[in-house]
């Protein structure tokens, strides 16, 4: 089997000590578009060796961020720390190679060392004295297992994104593979559960540009095939600096109980930092089609608010009405708001063709859904108010009986509502006002004709006639 006859397999593999951070969820997003794309596998690899730091409900949160966005992975999760004894092997493995030593080295002299480098402006880089002494001549001392990386040369990485990547070997240390506990580095691990893996694209930040050159050392010394590489610049905030608190919302289920829609929040992750020709909005669909690392852009990318509500707009307009529903439900429940009854949800099923056009978040389309949400009598805000005044309430109480025996089309609703403006010298839309007060209790809203549509005639005469009394 060729190289390029090679199943793809990608995969995420965060660190358990937070919320999925909206850069961690744009890389799920990239693996997860790469290996659909292709037939291939997305795996997702839990790395919880930092025991302190680690917790079961950062994994929970991780988690909980992944399903909300739809980024199913194949398999089950695997636990970085369940593997450690897999890991520590193959450190002894490159021990009994050569390719690998025992430093007896201590901390305090290696601080040492480099405080007199320091003071001598000299390299601080760690040369261990323990390199090429023969184990015969060891000390029966505590030591850690340090990789023997190569003193001359350079390391190479071709990365699809950074393109050439080179490091001269004598700037690279001999880094630390075991502890002096026994136990395996975060570097060792992740080579070892990417190769254990079968992982074939390691799509990460180009904050882990400089691992790549160490860990491709480990993968060498074991002779097994590296991975190919894509280092994807960071996100930013809208002023140029590392998107951090300041800008906003870092979590992904943060995004989710501000009201934005699943689909637009993967078209917006997607096309921050990739590109494909002039397509802002698209489906997941194209999406895995078009995806490739080709179209990865080598500056960090900026978030946008607004951006981000004109894509979430254009989803929610397009969504099935039924997961739409179930998106809104999953929305009020995460965003700790009390859940629709069933008549409430029937009611917005019935008014969605008439809410999602010009909704951009689900608070949007709940506010613009409080004719059918809400319940008699209407109280109009400050702004619909204003729309009562007594000739406004004449004209609905002269209204309504216009309404009563006609055919509830909206052809005949129109006409109805037209005749009574004529009649006043007034044009329609002077009466559309009064109309979304008594209505709703809104001045923003659907259409009146479709509220009318939507609630039936006795409820409409009946809030016309709350208003007009």
């Amino acid at each position: 089997m060729t190289a390029s006859d090679t199943p793809v397999v990608t995969r995420f593999a965060p660190s358990p000590t937070g919320y999925l951070h909206i850069g961690g969820a744009r890389t799920a997003l990239f693996n997860w578009l790469y290996a659909r794309g292709r037939g291939g596998k997305f795996l997702l690899r839990i790395e919880d060796t930092d025991r302190e730091r680690s917790t079961p409900d950062a994994t929970a949160a991780i988690l909980r961020g992944m399903a909300w966005l739809g980024l199913d992975h194949d398999g089950e999760a695997v636990s970085q720390w369940d593997r450690r004894d897999r890991h520590a092997e193959v450190a002894k493995h490159m021990l009994a190679e050569s390719n690998a030593y025992k430093c007896f080295s201590t901390p305090e002299e290696i601080t040492a060392f480099r405080e007199a480098a320091r003071a001598e402006g000299k390299s601080t880089l760690f040369r261990s004295p323990w390199r090429d002494v023969d184990p015969s001549e060891h000390p029966n001392a505590p030591f850690v297992v340090r990789l023997k990386a190569p003193r001359a040369g350079a390391t190479v990485i071709e990365d699809e994104v950074q393109g050439t990547v080179t490091w001269q070997n004598d700037q690279l240390d001999d880094m630390i593979l075991l502890r002096s506990d026994g136990s395996p580095v975060y570097m060792l691990a992740v080579v070892v559960d990417d190769y254990d893996m079968g992982v074939t694209h390691v799509i990460r930040g180009d904050d882990h540009l400089a691992n790549a050159a160490r860990q491709s050392l480990i993968y060498r010394a074991m002779g097994w095939p590296l991975p190919t590489y894509a280092h994807i610049p960071l996100i930013h905030g809208p002023d140029g600096k590392k998107l951090s608190k300041r800008h906003g919302a870092l979590g992904v289920e943060e995004y989710q109980a501000m009201g934005y829609p699943a689909a637009g929040m993967r078209n917006y992750l997607a096309r921050l930092g990739w590109s494909h020709g002039d397509a802002e909005f698209f489906t997941d669909a194209q999406a895995m089609e078009w995806f490739g690392t080709d179209g990865i852009g080598k500056s960090p990318a900026r978030f946008d608010f607004k951006k981000l509500e004109n894509l979430s707009g254009q989803h929610i307009a397009v969504a099935d009405d039924a997961a739409l529903q179930q998106e809104i439900a999953a929305f009020l429940d995460v965003s700790g708001q009390k859940s629709l009854t069933k008549t409430q949800m029937d009611g917005l099923g019935r008014a969605m063709y008439c809410l999602k056009e010009r909704a951009r978040t689900f608070p949007e389309l709940i506010e613009k859904a409080h004719f059918v949400l809400g319940s008699r009598p209407f109280a109009p805000d400050e702004k619909a108010a204003k729309q009562l005044d007594d000739v406004s309430r004449g004209i609905l109480s002269e209204l309504t009986p216009h309404l009563q025996n006609a055919s509830w089309s909206r052809d005949t609703l129109e006409e109805a509502v037209g005749a009574v403006a004529e009649a006043h010298g007034t044009k329609l839309g002077k009466l559309a006002g009064p109309l979304r007060a008594a209505l709703a209790g809104r001045s923003v809203t659907p259409s009146v004709f479709d509220m009318m549509l939507v609630i039936g005639r006795e409820e409409t005469l009946a809030r016309l006639t709350d208003a007009s009394t």
